[in-house]
């Protein structure tokens, strides 16, 4: 296979949606293609008529954008090439390399179950292999595998992995349906697309002797291959989900930003020294196979939750805001500028003050909300802490202290809230919960005084009278 310019690519079947494994598998291929200045591929490998779907495939499309994986050409897809795939068989057909095999399903099965009571490996037995006349009915095409001792996958990852080639049958090339298997298809894509790069799940290891036979068969050099491995759970086994989500968008509506996750899956199998956050241009400028373990990667969702908060932590609160928006429970009494007293529902500035207190878009939106709709719910534990009789008469001291204060900012604010608590003798502590509780419903928020600039005047006296109606009455 001659090609001056490295190209690979990312060929998912649409049985499903994007999962995690589907998606590092893609971004490490966009990750090396990018490296060396080479082409990215998508195909869609959708041969399978029984499972594939429209909605599989518009389900990859919708994950690969979010997480910002453009292709260079593609898609392409398999089903729209069965004209090129009768071409190659028709060809090893008339050269000898396949033949025709009329056998039939419970033919081959009974044989199956005799080959195992005798402790043989369940293989064709190459019955159609030499028949000296045609047959007729239903039949599929078998490549006529070479008797070879051993097949070599030269892994870029693994090393040489070694098989034994007797252990390989005469397997299908086209199926009765007239549509191509998957070992057949993906050789003739990738001879036909010049790929020079096969990157790929493990799970594809024993698919790989396969096609390098029929790669030679057909006069072609080899692209390179690499295997990466799987993604287990905690417990060390295949990640599923009863480990967690497993589809991209999953986490997408679970509240991640997308550049934390592919920051995460990155690192899931790869390393670049101990460095644990990257930018997309350093995942490009740094990423090697070298540096690509043999070993399964253990997906650690905490590990996740904390790289999305640094991601969180250091974004653009303009973009943040946007992003928190579509999340925003409906507002059904917004919070509203009013002069210069107020900023009112400035949702840039309260996500700016709330940013390094989420973890996640979810937690940031819940947070957020109560900063732009009077119509907020106050949680039970707060209202059995905080707005009780007990603090009746220190929330009415703030609403006539706060009503009367003549410039509403942090300096002035301060003083009101020592005076307050030099006159009942309370530290901040003690002065800040009720005050947090009654203004925004909470137990936790930012600092008390970035509360109080952020509603301003007039939204934090109609607060604090709406908390004081709550109060039951004294019994």
């Amino acid at each position: 296979m001659k090609e001056s310019k490295i190209r690979l690519r990312f060929a998912p079947s649409p049985t499903g949606y994007l999962h995690l494994g589907g998606a590092r598998t893609a971004l490490f291929n966009y990750l090396f293609a990018r490296h060396h200045g080479g082409l990215f591929i998508l195909r869609v490998e959708d041969t399978d008529r029984e499972r594939s779907t429209k909605e599989s495939i518009d389900a990859i499309f919708e994950g690969l954008k979010w997480l910002d994986l453009d292709w260079d050409e593609g898609p392409f897809f398999q089903s729209e090439r069965l004209d090129l795939y009768r071409s190659v068989s028709d060809r090893l057909l008339s050269a000898g390399h396949a033949y025709r095999c009329y056998c039939t399903p419970d033919e081959l099965e009974e044989r199956r179950k005799a080959a195992l009571e005798k402790g043989l490996p369940p293989k064709y037995n190459g019955r159609c292999r030499s028949r000296s006349t045609e047959g007729s009915g239903p039949h599929v095409i078998r490549f006529r595998h070479p008797e070879t001792s051993e097949i070599v996958v030269r892994d870029l990852i693994r090393g040489d992995l070694r098989f034994d080639g007797s252990l390989f049958d005469d397997w299908i090339l086209v199926r009765s349906d007239g549509y191509p298997t998957y070992n057949f298809a993906v050789v003739v894509d990738d001879i036909d697309m010049r790929i020079t790069h096969v990157l790929r799940g493990d799970d594809h290891i024993n698919n790989t002797p396969r096609q390098i036979a029929l790669f030679e068969t057909l006069g072609e050099s080899l692209p390179f291959f690499a295997h990466i491995p799987m993604i287990h759970g905690a417990d060390r086994t295949k990640l599923s989900k009863r480990h967690g989500a497993t589809s991209v968008m999953s986490y997408r509506d679970m509240g991640f930003l997308p550049q934390a996750l592919v920051n995460y899956i990155a690192r899931l199998g790869w390393s670049h020294k101990d460095q644990e956050i990257f930018t997309r241009r350093e995942l490009v400028d740094y990423f090697d196979l070298d540096h690509v373990g043999s070993s399964p990667a253990v997906f650690n969702p905490e590990k996740l939750l904390w790289l999305n908060a640094q991601y969180m932590k250091n974004a653009d609160p303009n973009e943040l805001a946007e992003w928190v928006r579509p999340l925003l429970h409906p507002v059904m009494n917004p919070v509203r500028s009013e002069g210069n007293e107020t900023q009112g529902f400035d949702l840039t500035k309260i996500v700016d003050e709330w940013k390094t207190r989420s973890r996640t878009l979810l937690e940031l939106a819940d947070s957020v909300h109560p900063f732009i709709d009077r119509d907020f719910s106050y949680a039970q534990d707060v209202l059995e802490k905080h707005l009780n009789q007990a603090n009746r008469p220190l929330l009415s001291l703030y609403r006539e202290r706060f009503a009367a204060i003549r410039t509403w900012d942090r300096d002035h604010l301060t003083d009101v809230l020592k005076t307050i608590g030099t006159e009942r003798n309370l530290k901040l502590g003690q002065l800040a919960q009720p005050l947090r509780a009654a203004l925004t419903g909470q137990n936790v928020s930012p600092g008390i005084y970035e509360v109080l600039i952020l509603l301003g005047r007039q939204e934090v006296i109609d607060r604090l009278d709406r908390a004081l109606r709550t109060i039951p009455p004294e019994t």
